[in-house]
């Protein structure tokens, strides 16, 4: 597994991936694409340690979305980095756009698919799902 460099738009947030992408999707959720001004939020979970911080952790600054699910963004530029979940620690998601290095993966699927943006229109032949599938992580 090749090392993964991420950051933040500033450059005040630096971090570095050393395992594997996991869950790898489109979520369609209201709240990430509030959270990203977009039709969608590209993200991957990875194990929490195989995440590091190389510098800016303490720019960061976390928003409780839901019980439970922190989302971080940088103080500075507001680039939505990492959410932490109470009941998965194991984890972190991350917006996989803060990638700096090619993760060399490939989307698995669509979610929360009912509420995606009126005004965007989903045309590969991903599968689509309702809610988070249980067998991701």
């Amino acid at each position: 597994m090749k090392i993964l460099d991420g950051s933040c738009l500033c450059g005040g947030i630096v971090y570095q991936i050393s395992g594997p992408l996991l869950g790898v999707l489109n979520c369609h959720c209201i709240m990430c694409r509030k959270a990203h001004g977009a039709a969608f939020r590209t993200r991957a979970s990875v194990e929490s340690k195989h995440f590091r911080f190389i510098k800016g952790e303490d720019l960061l600054s976390y928003y409780e979305s839901s019980p439970g699910e922190r989302r971080s963004f940088c103080k500075n530029c507001g680039s939505v980095i990492i959410t932490r979940f109470d009941g998965k620690p194991k984890y972190l998601g991350f917006a996989l756009g803060t990638l700096d290095t090619d993760p060399e993966t490939e989307i698995q699927q669509h979610i929360f698919t009912d509420y995606k943006a009126p005004w965007f229109e989903i045309t590969d032949s991903l599968p689509q799902s309702k809610e988070f599938p249980k067998n991701f992580p």
